[in-house]
């Protein structure tokens, strides 16, 4: 079998956080399941559908779990890796955490994926973990119709460190520090129409990790994290404001987005996600009268290892921008406004 004429994205249905169920769908299932507020120690669970779960151990420390994993939105195996890793990583930094170690989750067609192409796949991985400073140390695997891969992850940090996406403050100005679009990238990569230079772009986004949530969370003016991904800007943002019981309010002039994204969203590259995570959610988002489709879908977009949406009080907004831009993230902006009102997100634009 030939190895460079795998293309990953040609055996999934979909890729990246693009797969995640919709919101709503996610909303009816774990609804339905049994209430977890009798464990005393359970700091965070899924009640506010925030990134992980957060265990307090004793006076001063954490554990916090997480697992995510998808299929591939790259045919690179080494690039498909570093993704899912970098994305799998993210939730504990959301969380104000540092990650400890990594078990790998793969799932891979017997037969169709040589064995070369897995070991890339799994490098990818553990070169971003190595960067995170964290080991692999186990895992496991099975024999799936598509190929899946991720990872479970397992983080520590202080009690008084641990930042839900529930704790958004009216007052507070809200930070995201990646750019949008990698959605509408990937699906222009699926159909041919991403240049190098954008694959790159689209690629170091990715795998950029977003490393900064625990220093973010050791600064007491910052109140609520949580990380952009599957649901798109809109859906993380309502899941803040329900669980803060504020109203979220979005300057769409103000968002960092990838180079060509609104000229790639213009020409109709859009992902299935896009729509599903609308219909999930349209109805608790009020836009701006003749507000453009094209600029609804960038809000939409499926990020996979997005950025973070950071509530911080106001007087320490622009110090933290910079200190996010100078640890290297160039796109973080201040994107709008925590509210007093019902649950529900405002777009404003000029």
């Amino acid at each position: 079998m030939n190895d460079q004429a795998i293309r990953l994205t040609s055996l999934a249905h979909g890729g990246g956080c693009g797969c995640k169920l919709a919101p709503s769908v996610l909303r009816q299932l774990i609804d339905s399941n049994p209430a977890v507020h009798s464990y005393r120690q359970l700091l965070v669970g899924t009640e506010t559908g925030d990134d992980a779960a957060v265990w307090q151990l004793d006076d001063h420390t954490c554990v916090i779990a997480t697992t995510d994993f998808f299929m591939p939105m790259v045919d690179e195996p080494y690039d498909f890796g570093r993704i899912a890793a970098a994305n799998a990583l993210s939730d504990v930094y959301a969380m104000g955490g540092k990650p400890i170690f990594a078990l790998a989750i793969l799932g891979m067609p017997i037969g169709k994926v040589p064995p070369a192409v897995v070991r890339q796949i799994l490098k990818g991985g553990e070169a971003i973990c190595g960067e995170a400073g964290i080991p692999v140390a186990g895992g496991h695997s099975i024999d799936s119709p598509e190929p899946i891969y991720g990872l479970a992850v397992t983080g520590v940090c202080r009690p008084q460190d641990v930042r839900r996406n529930a704790d958004a403050q009216a007052g507070d100005v809200l930070i995201l520090t990646k750019p949008l679009g990698v959605g509408i990238y990937s699906a222009a990569f699926k159909k041919g129409a991403l240049g190098p230079q954008a694959y790159a772009e689209m690629i170091a986004s990715m795998t950029k990790l977003n490393s900064i949530g625990a220093e973010l969370a050791r600064d007491p003016a910052v109140h609520a994290i949580t990380d952009v991904t599957g649901f798109g800007l809109l859906g993380h943002a309502l899941e803040m404001a329900r669980g803060s019981k504020v109203t979220l309010a979005l300057d769409a002039d103000d968002l960092p987005l990838l180079a060509q994204a609104a000229d790639f969203v213009q020409r109709g590259f859009v992902t299935g996600a896009s729509e599903r995570n609308w219909l999930s959610y349209s109805e608790e988002v009020k836009l701006p009268p003749g507000f453009p489709q094209w600029r609804q879908r960038l809000l939409t977009d499926p990020q996979t290892s997005g950025g973070l949406l950071v509530s911080c009080a106001p007087e320490r907004a622009e110090p933290i921008v910079q200190m996010i831009i100078a640890a290297g993230y160039p796109g973080a902006r201040t994107i709008g406004l925590a509210k007093i009102g019902k649950p529900i997100i405002r777009v404003m634009a000029s």
